[in-house]
């Protein structure tokens, strides 16, 4: 009787492991282990970091699209040169994740169209690509989900599904003032990822003006006390990028929270 082709067994395997991967790569690698003279160990590390690599990629498309981002950005497509202030080494650190390890946050703070949802998006993206579920919406739209939580009685089970996820992105605080409610809501969600999982948070306005926000003085202490314990705060400066060719220097509320971060 023949003996059975050890790729055909190998496909059979993979198959059963439900890894195409390696039945795409077994054939093909064992060519060049051939040529170049690999150990059986060799061979199999290769075979399988390729299955491992793929499942990776795949992994982190997936939490990239289900992420809820408007738009795809990279760290990479960043223009620093509208924020030669800003450190490209302090963002790169940002980008290899090391942060969320550690629970820690990241505040974006400057005047629209500074490039604060870029870098929260492209942060984003370097996680989900180093394996951590994130997920990204307006400080609005979390709290209309955190609203109707609470609307159907099960508010503390949101909260503890959400802090299931490595990083949280909440664009725009402040673009809107929240009633109590509301503010009462978003400072849960705060309190309930503090030294627990991580947040990215963009703002207009510095800190000082989140008061007027979220409507109570002592809420926003109490919040920001939370934020910024563990965080790297980032302001940025200058005009709006997307209206660097239209000849209008700046937007209506830009100057006013340029000063006094």
């Amino acid at each position: 009787m023949a003996a059975e082709d050890p790729i055909k067994a190998v496909e059979h395997y993979a198959h059963a492991l439900k890894a195409p991967r390696i039945r795409e790569s077994a054939a093909r690698l064992a060519e060049q282990a051939r040529d170049s003279g690999w150990s059986h160990e060799e061979y199999l590390a290769a075979v399988l970091s390729r299955e491992v690599a793929a499942r990776e990629s795949s992994g982190a498309a997936t939490r990239i699209r289900c992420a809820g981002f408007p738009t795809r950005k990279s760290l990479e497509e960043f223009n620093f040169d509208h924020q030669p202030a800003l450190g490209r080494d302090v963002v790169a650190h940002l980008g290899t994740g090391a942060f969320l390890a550690k629970a820690h946050n990241v505040v974006l703070l400057g005047p629209p169209g500074t490039g604060k949802t870029h870098l929260a998006i492209g942060l984003a993206i370097k996680a989900a690509q180093t394996g951590h579920r994130i997920a990204f919406a307006t400080a609005v739209d979390w709290v209309g989900r955190l609203k109707a939580a609470h609307n159907a009685g099960r508010l503390p089970a949101e909260l503890t599904k959400l802090r299931r996820i490595g990083l949280i992105v909440v664009d725009e605080v402040g673009y809107i003032p929240f009633e109590q409610d509301a503010a009462n809501l978003f400072f849960q969600l705060v309190s309930s990822r503090y030294e627990h999982a991580s947040l990215i948070l963009t703002s207009n306005l510095p800190f000082a003006r989140w008061g007027d926000v979220f409507g109570d003085q002592v809420v926003a202490a109490a919040m920001i006390d939370r934020i910024v314990h563990h965080a790297e705060v980032l302001t940025l400066k200058g005009s709006s990028y997307r209206l660097k060719d239209t000849g209008i220097d700046t937007l209506p509320s830009a100057r006013a929270d340029n000063t006094a971060q």
